[in-house]
C-alpha cells in the first residue's frame, strides 16, 4: 500500500481535510454549548439534553447510541489499517503502537502518582485519550510544510490510542457484569462472524440487524454499548485492496455523518458545563493536576521515549523525513484528549461535580496542548524550510 493511500481507501490530503474541517466543527459545536450553558437559557438547554426519551435521556441516547457507530468507524478504520495499512506491516507498525503505548502508560502514571487513594482515583484513563479530529485538523493547518510521513505516524498513532481507550473501557470501566445479556451479545457476535466467515454473506441487513441485537443486549450487560461498534466492525466482512467490500463502503458512509453530526452532537450534549466564578480553585485538585500534567507533559513525554526505545532497540525505524523534534511535536498534539477523554470522564465520575470539573480540565489542556504543538511544530519545520533554501 503506497503511503499516500491510507484509512478507508480516502488520499491521506482528503482524509486530512476532512479531519481538519470536522476538527474546526467540534471547536465551534463547543464554543457554542459553552456559552448556550452560560446563558440565560442555560437550564432550558440542560433541560432537553435531560428529557426523557423512552428508558434514556437525550444525552444518554448520544452517549450510548451514537457514539457507537464512531466507534464502529474507528474500528473500520482499524482494521483496514491492520490488514493493508501502516499496522499491516509488523517492523512500521512498531513505531505508532510504541508511541500510543508510551502515550497511554506515562499519563495514566502521572494521574495515578498525584491521586493514588483518592476517590478521583478511578479518573487515570481520562488523560490516556487522542482525539484524531483534533490532532489531525491541527497538523493540517501547517500545510505541505508537514512531512508526509509524520502525518501518516500521527494517524496510526490515534487509530491504536482509540483501541487503547476501548480497550481500558472494557476492562476497567465495565460495571457488574449481567452474564446472560453479555453472553447473548457475544452469542451475536460470533454468529456475525459465521455468515462472514464461513457463508460469505455480503447482504448489509443481517449486520444491521445482528449489530442493532448486540447492541441492546451490550448496553444491559454492564459492558459499555459502544464496545459492540468494534464487535460490529470486526464481523463485517473485509477484503484487501477491494474498495467495494462492506467494510470499506461503510467506512465512505459513515464518515461524514461522524465527523459532523455524531461527534459535534456529543460536543453539544457533553460540553454545556455551567462555568462558576471560582472555576479556577479546582485546578489544585489532584485530578485536575493529573488530568492537565498526563496530557500536556504525560503524552509527549510518553510518546517521545517508547519511540525512541523501540527505534534505539532496533524493533523499527526511523520514517524518511521526520526528525526527532517533528516526532516530538506530534508527542505534543496527542495531547488533545477532548472527545475521548471526555467519553471516559463519563464512565470514571458519577457525581455531576467532578465531571463538569475534569471537562473543564480536558478543554484547558487540549487547547493547550494544540497551542504548544502547533506553535513548536511550526516553529520547527519553517526553520528546517529556512536552512534548506540557501
Amino acid at each position: 500500500m503506497e503511503i499516500n493511500n491510507i484509512l478507508s481507501g480516502r488520499t491521506l490530503r482528503g482524509f486530512m481535510e476532512s479531519e481538519k474541517s470536522g476538527g474546526l466543527v467540534l471547536i465551534v459545536c463547543t464554543l457554542i454549548s459553552l456559552l448556550v450553558a452560560n446563558s440565560s437559557i442555560g437550564e432550558h438547554y440542560l433541560g432537553v439534553l435531560e428529557f426523557q426519551a423512552g428508558s434514556h435521556t437525550i444525552a444518554d441516547w448520544i452517549n450510548d447510541g451514537l457514539m457507537t457507530v464512531f466507534f464502529l468507524l474507528v474500528g473500520l478504520e482499524l482494521i483496514q489499517e491492520i490488514y493493508e495499512g501502516e499496522l499491516s506491516n509488523v517492523k512500521r507498525a512498531m513505531l505508532p503502537i510504541s508511541g500510543a503505548l508510551g502515550g497511554m502508560l506515562i499519563p495514566a502514571c502521572i494521574y495515578m502518582f498525584l491521586n493514588h487513594g483518592t476517590p478521583t482515583a478511578s479518573g487515570f484513563g481520562i488523560p490516556m485519550a487522542t482525539d484524531i479530529a483534533f490532532a489531525l485538523g491541527i497538523l493540517s493547518l501547517l500545510g505541505s510544510r508537514v512531512p508526509t510521513s509524520l502525518k501518516v505516524f500521527l494517524t496510526a498513532l490515534a487509530v491504536i490510542d482509540d483501541l487503547g481507550a476501548i480497550i481500558v473501557i472494557a476492562i476497567f470501566y465495565t460495571s457488574a457484569l449481567f452474564w446472560v445479556n453479555l453472553g447473548i451479545a457475544l452469542g451475536m457476535f460470533v454468529l456475525l462472524l459465521v455468515l462472514n466467515k464461513k457463508f460469505h454473506v455480503n447482504n448489509m441487513l443481517p449486520y444491521i440487524a445482528g449489530g442493532i441485537v448486540m447492541w441492546y443486549f451490550m448496553l444491559h450487560s454492564g459492558v459499555h454499548a459502544t464496545i459492540s461498534g468494534v464487535l460490529l466492525a470486526i464481523a463485517i466482512p473485509f477484503r484487501k485492496k477491494d474498495e467495494k467490500c462492506m467494510s470499506v463502503r461503510w467506512q465512505h458512509f459513515l464518515h461524514y455523518p461522524v465527523a459532523f453530526g455524531i461527534l459535534p452532537a456529543f460536543a453539544l450534549a457533553n460540553t454545556a458545563i455551567i462555568i462558576e466564578g471560582n472555576w479556577d480553585q479546582s485546578i489544585g485538585e489532584p485530578f485536575a493536576l493529573g488530568i492537565i500534567f498526563g496530557l500536556i507533559v504525560g503524552k509527549p513525554i510518553g510518546i517521545t521515549l517508547f519511540s525512541f526505545i523501540s527505534i534505539k532497540s532496533g524493533l523499527c525505524a526511523m520514517p524518511r523525513g521526520i526528525k526527532w523534534k517533528e516526532l516530538l511535536g506530534a508527542g505534543m498534539l496527542g495531547g488533545i484528549g477532548f472527545t475521548m477523554s471526555i467519553f471516559v470522564t463519563l464512565l470514571a465520575f458519577s457525581d455531576v461535580l467532578h465531571i463538569n470539573e475534569a471537562k473543564l480540565m480536558i478543554l484547558l489542556a487540549s487547547t493547550t496542548s494544540g497551542i504548544i504543538g502547533y506553535t513548536w511544530l511550526n516553529y520547527i519545520l519553517k526553520k528546517g524550510r529556512n536552512e534548506v533554501a540557501p
